[in-house]
């Protein structure tokens, strides 16, 4: 009797289920019916372990509202063209039974499936059953139902749960995670492996590699911080959450937080050139007519640039106004420095000579040439700064090499006459 109990206090009532799954369902934000086959799956496995026989396809069934759970033992319906048949004979002399294989085949290739009784029925039983039944159909005989299963049993379709729950919640988490690439989320330093910082994202857990981390920022455990979901990969161990706190897209979003008019698509931001931690030149334009594109992602007193300058670590921030002149998208990409004037040097090869005064030449290029650098990344252009002397220089060369092939042209008509 008390071993009786005990069997039953480590069985699985089936009553509960329906509480049990909606729970998990709940707590893990996954789809129920997955999570309704899996337990089917492994309430199948588990009744065929205790009370069947290891070749029959069993299935599983959860009733609705009372969580009732029948079974179901499946049978495909068979004739000779399908299966092949054998019959047990047994020998008189040895007293055992040897398999005797009718219409046996001559070929490999042609051999079929053995006819199989626990999973195979033979189409001229199957026609008692069900009158227009046919080969390939299957025939479903319900079984008796067993209200709790031993211990194995039950650990066993735990075992199975488990896993495949975990699965499910693996997929619905990829499937989540994969639909904001390209989002800004909000984190919590969770741990520090190395050079790897894992973020806290909530449902997930995500990594910031050395490469996608700002030079000269430092992390610590239980910091708040926004990064950027680069890419999501499937794995065997879950999702691999990659983050990014230097991708320039990253600049681009948060602008489209602190901004209204780039949320709404009043303004557009064009162009984005970074080099993290340090600058980065951001291309705008309006979209309607009587809005100030530059004005409206400063914002009143710089609080919206502000903001996101605070967010990336006090790294500078120039925005320009977009133009469809080159020559003017060119000189407001070099700003802060003057530029005098723009000349196109080949515009198929999209390479361009710009002049400013000799004073703001070392502006202009910037510290290491990040200036011309981030201004060459934004406009698309290869662009060749000089000071004022320096474009004079250039000039008169260049009137020498016109003045040359000019004589060169009239040398060589005269020869013609």
């Amino acid at each position: 009797m008390a071993k009786k109990q005990e069997e039953q206090r480590a069985g699985i009532n089936s009553n509960e289920f329906n509480s049990a799954i909606s729970q998990i369902c709940d707590e893990k934000g996954i789809n129920k019916d997955k999570v309704m086959q899996t337990v089917e799956a492994a309430l199948a496995a588990a009744y065929k372990k205790d009370y069947g026989k290891k070749s029959q396809n069993i299935r599983a069934e959860i009733g609705g509202v009372d969580g009732g759970v029948k079974f179901f033992l499946i049978k495909e319906v068979v004739d000779e063209s399908v299966r092949e048949f054998v019959e047990f004979e047994e020998d008189e002399e040895e007293g055992v039974k040897k398999v005797v294989v009718k219409d046996k085949k001559e070929s490999e290739e042609e051999k079929m499936a053995r006819f199989n009784p626990e999973r195979d029925i033979k189409l001229e039983e199957a026609l008692k059953i069900k009158k227009d039944i046919k080969v390939g159909d299957v025939i479903e005989t319900e079984l008796e139902t067993q209200e709790s299963y031993g211990r194995v049993a039950a650990q066993t379709a735990k075992q199975v749960i488990i896993q495949r729950i975990r699965e499910a919640e693996k997929d619905a988490m990829y499937e989540e995670y994969k639909e904001k690439e390209g989002e800004i989320l909000n984190g919590v330093v969770q741990r520090i492996e190395g050079q790897n910082i894992f973020i806290d994202l909530g449902k997930a857990t995500g990594v910031l590699f050395p490469s996608e981390q700002v030079r000269g920022e430092n992390y610590k455990i239980g910091q708040r911080l926004k990064v950027y979901l680069g890419k999501i990969e499937a794995d065997n161990r879950g999702p691999g959450i990659i983050l990014s706190r230097t991708h320039p897209e990253m600049v681009r979003k948060l602008f489209e937080l602190e901004v209204p008019e780039i949320f709404s698509g009043t303004v557009e931001v064009k162009a984005i050139a970074r080099e993290a931690g340090s600058r980065t030149k951001i291309a705008v334009v309006a979209k309607e007519e009587g809005i100030d594109p530059i004005g409206s992602c400063v914002g009143q007193k710089g609080t919206r640039v502000q903001a996101i300058i605070d967010e990336l670590g006090g790294e500078k921030i120039d925005i320009i106004e977009w133009n469809e002149n080159i020559e003017k998208f060119i000189t407001a990409a070099l700003s802060p420095a003057k530029v005098l004037g723009v000349k196109i040097k080949d515009e198929e090869a999209k390479e361009a000579i710009t002049m400013v005064p000799s004073d703001q030449l070392s502006l202009a290029i910037g510290q290491k040439g990040q200036n011309v650098r981030l201004a060459a990344k934004l406009t698309g252009w290869k662009i060749d700064v000089v000071g004022e002397e320096g474009a004079e220089k250039r000039t008169k060369k260049d009137d020498v090499v016109a003045k040359d092939e000019v004589k060169e042209e009239e040398i060589a008509t005269e020869e013609a006459k």
